[in-house]
């Protein structure tokens, strides 16, 4: 796991960039949320979704809302990097999309992404 942090309009963002899947359930996710906020004290967290389990990208598995809602809960905005164009799901398409209205969750194609939507 490589992390590099950041300043963007005055707020301290993590960029976490790892080849092995980081979060596959919902105590991985505590675990990297605590991990992460402890080691850099930054509660905002870009991170390539191939450090996600796919579990997480089918929703009848109910894994996606279990583990988003823990970051909510703590607090903690999220931008999930990748090319989310191989999914075909109409749901997770409009989760995506849903997510990406609010302010904690953002599902984005680049880095420079990331930053802006977490930067808000």
């Amino acid at each position: 796991m490589d992390i590099k942090i950041i300043q963007s309009d005055n707020k301290s963002i993590a960029i976490v960039q790892s080849n092995d899947i980081l979060i596959k359930d919902t105590q991985s996710a505590l675990n990297f949320i605590a991990t992460i906020s402890y080691e850099t004290e930054c509660y905002r967290i870009a991170l390539n979704k191939e450090a996600i389990t796919e579990d997480f990208f089918k929703l009848s598995t109910r894994l996606a809302g279990e583990i988003l809602q823990k970051f909510v809960n703590y607090n903690v905005k999220l931008a999930i990097i990748g090319d989310f164009t191989c999914y075909l799901s109409k749901s997770l398409k409009d989760f995506i999309y849903e997510s990406n209205k609010g302010k904690h969750i953002f599902f984005v194609f680049n880095k420079n992404e990331a930053i802006e939507k977490l930067s808000m």
